[in-house]
């Protein structure tokens, strides 16, 4: 049996049949060091989507490829895609299928999939899982994150500014400081690993990991059992490795960053207007995506930028043109790259591309025309020329030896520059000549990246890896003469990149402690060096690493045939109550356990649930199913439900339930521009049987019924900044109307809605809540109670119900602290309330009850991190009751634990 089993949409031949040689010839090569477990998985090639990305998952077990490659080649590099995606995420197919040992094993035993992810996840760090994954498509390639500076560029721009954070906070992130994430650190201790201490070193730490080996902390035992030193040591070691390799460079020179200031934003993409004022990009912690125009020292926000995917944008003369993300209206799994303007001078902007895939736009030098790579599903990629005004395609740019360009610019009105990629991932600068598409390559061809071209007259200005850094080079279009820029890792900062040029003004990009900072020069000043470009074209460094060319399996991408292999329609049937994981889930007033399927499609998700609600006390055995492949989704589903409970005239009433239920559901994403918007509208069936208990058997004849549910829920808020702890403005609201059609005469009608405003600080929200729920009176059979009753309160279905809730959410504290790899803390938040509910309903004589229920509290939030792994939100609650709690116990004061829902 082969190790996977490639499913692609028809006419993606080619990317299916490559993936599949890839991972048949590199299965066995690289299995020694890492186990020789093997179960065959499901790989599906999606090619509607515009992120690159891919992943490998239990629960179910198997990997998606998202095939649109990204245009910045610093970032992951230039080989072609779906290699690059085969040569990385099958690692993580063969670490899945190595890891079910020991305890992680007793795990899957009892909980399927779910647990083994659980337990996996526990064990061992994620760092490992894609620092593992880096070194293998570095060791299998001649290319791969491992070889390129960008990658590492953090840990230098942090070693720069002598920033030396804790393990844990480098590990789970801050919200006020600036911290690569957890692939370079895990490729730095990966790659150490195996230099130092052989090919098999991970193999035993990981089974031993896994397995549970001495209990507590098993990766750091693992690491002392087979490395003789402690996991403080071995990181320590890492760490001197890399540092020792960048001694020498110019970026250990320190920079003037005063060493208590927190991360100030990301400023990228500069574009001069004038000599004194220019554009970029700016992303803060505490806001949103804008485009800034700085003149002098003084920044002077734009607009706020659409949804996008990336930071890259062009000026020309007053206008903006750049990509903005929208997602399909119904599916998925397909979304769009939309162009959009935007008028410098009064900030408004609109969109002139509906439904496309277009990337790295730039303006023609008059301004009519637009330059642009349409990356087509079909896997072409081609350049378009569009009207600046109306988005129509004028002409496609024939692409005949099937490059791959990125960030293409005019060079006069017949020529483009473009930096491109050939299939087997080598790059080089083009002059493309747009009647013919023929093409003029101005550098020879090699795995150093190049990426953000800027023409200025007869000069073409770009960003290249040489050697350990990525510099910025200059190479004359009419005397073919390379210059490199001596000025380089300035401010240390970090990289050299996205270069801008004025009259008498050079602008560029580099990565410092703080973000990514614009460095400014006056053109005179910049010192360039001239240089052979076979002597700038060479090949990447390994940074000390020689594991990376040291067994058979080194560059085996190269040797991969692309032989003739058996393909067959794949049945959209097969497998579809595809049972993985026992899955316990706590949402109170509700305690799920539940056994979860879904198919290798995700077109069908399958449930087998036992729940017991506190509110009433009942416990309920239920199987549903959700068939998401047409245009609306299709539910069904059986529960059966005992000791329901109602409060009628006085006293409880206990019966039993059976019900069957269908229904359909629209599930609309009308996001667009700056809004985050959702529409969810939906109609159920249910037929239920209500069989009462004794002694209320005597009181109450048995019912049939069957009744109608439907709701609408509307969702829409603008983007959020990494500090906002929600939305500075954003509305949810859900409508619910429960009706019986036969049987019985009971009705209930639920509006829910949260209101979310800005705060007096940056960070503060003002939440309010508002709702309402009625129900017929003197019902013996009532609904559900989704009420949001007031806080503190013991709350019961009544007749009429009606909620005011105010909240203003602040954060508190931002501790960046932790201890012993199992608690990090990184934020510290409160929220004060206030709850109004007025509920009317009625005694058994028939007379009225009123009530009002209003409570004032506060609450106090941790959001923390486990293990270094999960994120957590836990917190305590305080509410007074200004008035009697009816329905419950004694006391004004109510403290209450508020815990995570879910388990997995």
């Amino acid at each position: 049996m082969p190790p996977a089993k490639v499913i692609f949409p028809v006419g993606l031949d080619s990317a299916g049949l490559r993936v599949a040689n890839i991972i048949r010839l590199m299965n066995n090569a690289i299995k020694p060091t890492i186990g020789f477990k093997q179960k065959q998985i499901s790989i599906i090639l999606q090619n509607q989507t515009t992120i690159a990305n891919g992943y490998v998952g239990l629960a179910p077990f198997r990997s998606e490829f998202y095939l649109t490659p990204e245009q910045n080649s610093f970032d992951i590099g230039s080989l072609w895609w779906p290699e690059q995606l085969a040569i990385h995420e099958f690692r993580h197919v063969q670490q899945y299928n190595n890891f079910n040992v020991g305890f992680s094993h007793t795990l899957k035993v009892l909980f399927g999939e779910g647990g083994q992810a659980l337990a996996n996840d526990v064990a061992i760090p994620n760092w490992f899982f894609e620092g593992d994954a880096v070194f293998n498509e570095t060791h299998v390639s001649e290319q791969g994150r491992g070889r390129l500076p960008l990658f590492l560029a953090g840990f230098r721009a942090l070693w720069a500014d002598d920033r030396d954070y804790s393990f844990m906070k480098i590990r789970n992130g801050s919200l006020l400081d600036y911290t690569p994430d957890w692939y370079p650190l895990g490729y730095m201790l990966v790659s150490y690993g195996r230099n130092k201490y052989g090919d098999d070193f991970w193999k035993n730490v990981t089974q031993d990991a896994a397995a549970y080996k001495g209990v507590f902390y098993p990766l750091d035992k693992a690491i002392k059992r087979y490395s003789g030193v402690d996991f403080d040591q071995f990181r320590n070691d890492s760490y001197n490795h890399f540092k020792e390799v960048f001694k020498d460079d110019k970026s250990t020179q320190k920079s003037l960053i005063n060493k208590r200031q927190h991360f100030i934003a990301d400023r990228e993409f500069p574009a001069y207007v004038n000599d004194t004022t220019m554009i970029y990009m700016r992303s803060a912690y505490d806001h949103i995506p804008v485009f800034v125009m700085k003149t002098g020292s003084h920044e002077k926000n734009i607009a706020v930028r659409s949804v996008s995917i990336d930071t890259y944008f062009t000026y020309h003369d007053g206008k903006i043109v750049y990509t903005a993300y929208r997602p399909d209206l119904r599916w998925n799994y397909r979304d769009y790259s939309e162009l959009m303007i935007l008028d410098v001078n009064t900030g408004k902007e609109h969109r002139i591309t509906k439904n496309t895939k277009y990337f790295s736009p730039d303006f023609s030098p008059d301004g009519k025309t637009i330059v642009t790579v349409k990356e087509g599903t079909d896997g072409r990629c081609d350049i378009h020329l569009l009207d600046a005004e109306t988005g129509k395609l004028i002409s496609i740019v024939p692409n005949k030896e099937n490059l791959f360009y990125t960030y293409p610019k005019f060079y006069g009105n017949n020529h483009l520059i473009a930096a491109v990629r050939t299939r087997k991932g080598k790059m080089s600068l083009d002059m493309i000549d747009i009647k013919t598409g023929s093409n003029k390559y101005l550098l020879p061809f090699s795995y150093q990246p190049i990426a953000f071209t800027h023409v200025k007259n007869d000069t073409v200005y770009f960003s290249a890896t040489s050697g350990i850094d990525d510099r910025l080079f200059a190479l004359s279009l009419k005397t073919n003469r390379l210059y490199k820029l001596t000025n380089y890792n300035v401010n240390g900062s970090i990289g050299n990149y996205e270069p801008a040029i004025s009259r008498n003004k050079f602008a560029w990009v580099g990565l410092t402690a703080l973000g990514y900072q614009v460095n400014e020069a006056e053109k005179k000043d910049l010192q360039w060096q001239a240089v052979e470009p076979g002597q700038a074209r060479g090949s990447l460094p390994d940074f000390g690493i020689s594991a990376l060319k040291r067994d058979t399996s080194t560059d085996l991408l190269a040797n991969v045939k692309n032989d003739s292999l058996p393909i067959t329609k794949y049945k959209k049937s097969h497998h579809l109550f595809n049972f993985h994981s026992l899955i316990p889930n706590f949402n109170d007033p509700n305690y799920t356990l539940s056994l979860e399927g879904e198919n290798v499609l995700n077109t069908l998700q399958s449930e087998l649930s036992f729940t017991y609600n506190r509110d009433e006390g009942y416990k309920q055995f239920g199987f549903d199913a959700v068939y998401g492949a047409l245009f609306p989704y299709i539910s069904a589903g059986a529960d059966y439900t005992i000791d329901r409970r109602n409060y009628y005239k006085g006293s409880n009433v206990y019966w039993n339930e059976t019900d069957l239920h269908g229904g359909l559901q629209l599930p609309l994403n009308l996001s667009y521009g700056k809004n985050i918007t959702g529409l969810q509208v939906g109609s159920d069936l249910y037929y239920t049987q209500s069989v009462f208990q004794q002694p209320f058997a005597a009181m109450f004849a048995n019912q049939s019924y069957a009744y109608s549910n439907d709701y609408i829920n509307f969702s829409n808020n603008i983007q959020q900044a990494k500090q906002n702890i929600f939305p500075r403005w954003g509305q949810t609201i859900a409508l619910d109307y429960k009706s019986a059609i036969s049987g019985i005469s009971a009705e209930q009608f639920l509006a829910n809605g949260s209101f979310y405003f800005p705060g007096i600080n940056i960070n503060d929200n003002l939440v309010i809540n508002l709702a309402h729920q009625q129900k017929n009176k003197n019902s013996v059979i009532d609904f559900s109670n989704d009420f949001p009753f007031s806080r503190g309160y013991t709350a019961e279905n009544l007749y009429d119900m009606n909620k005011a809730g105010v909240n203003y959410n602040f954060p508190i504290a931002y501790p960046d602290a932790g201890f012993a790899n199992a608690f990090y803390l990184q934020r510290i938040r409160g929220n004060a309330f206030y709850d109004y509910t007025y509920a009317t309903d009625f005694f058994t004589g028939g007379n009225q009850f009123k009530g009002t229920f209003r409570s004032a509290g506060a609450e106090v939030y941790f959001d923390s991190m486990l293990f270094n792994e999960g994120a957590v939100s836990f917190g305590f609650r305080y509410s007074y009751l200004i008035d009697r709690d009816t329905f419950g116990g004694n006391g004004r004061n109510r403290f209450e634990i508020i815990v995570p829902v879910t388990v997995f």
